[in-house]
């Protein structure tokens, strides 16, 4: 038998689940959801900004969410690439479809807070318009989950500081059209160039940007690891 009890405490209601025999929460709130849409890498690819371009990026993606049985959806990094002599810029946010995205813990934290329920949508992320803007992104520490449901490390947590977000891409998620290196030589390169990062915990370097907070010292793991990440992306399914 389950027993459901609302506790209050200075005013915050809470939902607190008491199992008699049986798990706390119901079998569905398994981790990951299956309702997970979105998630940040758990773990970097490791060579600095060196991805293997967006094909090796896809594809640890797609590695990561078929460990954690999400494997049978289509994923793909949220990164821009660069216009080169032989190649044309691609927009971060062409890549990933409309949404709505949900988090690793979509089901679980609807009991918590409704406010984590709320799905993310390509328009109001990007501040499309006004009224998006307005409203503000709902991308948050708490959303950005890694496909196994963990927070990544941010301003004031335990060390190493993990925040960094690789992205090469602006605020509205397209790619940079001037003559620097945003993307570490479109995600090639662990050695020359840089790379533009936002901020999972959206604190830091004077802004709260999720996809475009500033660039990285260079493009070596060592340079991610200086400027407070270690390489990490978001992830988004498109299907």
């Amino acid at each position: 038998m389950k027993k459901i009890y609302l506790v209050v405490f200075g005013g915050l209601a809470i939902l607190s689940f008491v199992a008699f025999g049986q798990d706390a929460l119901p079998e569905s709130e398994d981790i990951p959801s299956s309702l997970m849409t979105f998630f940040v890498t758990s773990e970097p690819i490791g060579d600095g900004g060196n991805l293997g371009g967006l094909e090796g990026a896809d594809a640890h993606c797609q590695a990561l969410a078929t460990a954690v049985g999400q494997g049978h959806k289509t994923w793909r990094a949220y990164l821009s690439t660069q216009a080169r002599p032989d190649q044309t810029a691609i927009n971060a946010r062409d890549r990933i479809g409309d949404g709505p995205w949900y988090h690793s813990k979509a089901r679980l934290l609807d009991y918590l807070d409704r406010r984590l329920r709320r799905p993310l949508i390509k328009s109001q992320i990007h501040g499309d318009t006004l009224i998006d803007a307005q409203r503000g992104s709902n991308m948050s520490k708490q959303f950005a989950l890694t496909e196994k449901g963990e927070l990544v490390n941010g301003i004031a947590d335990p060390l190493p500081l993990q925040h960094d977000m690789l992205t090469g891409s602006q605020t509205d998620g397209r790619a940079f059209t001037d003559a620097a290196d945003h993307t570490c030589n479109n995600w090639t390169s662990n050695a020359e160039g840089s790379a533009q990062v936002g901020h999972s915990d959206r604190i830091g370097h004077g802004n709260t940007s999720w996809n475009s907070s500033h660039a990285t010292l260079g493009c070596s793991q060592d340079d991610l690891a200086a400027a407070g990440g270690a390489g990490l992306f978001y992830c988004f399914a498109v299907d």
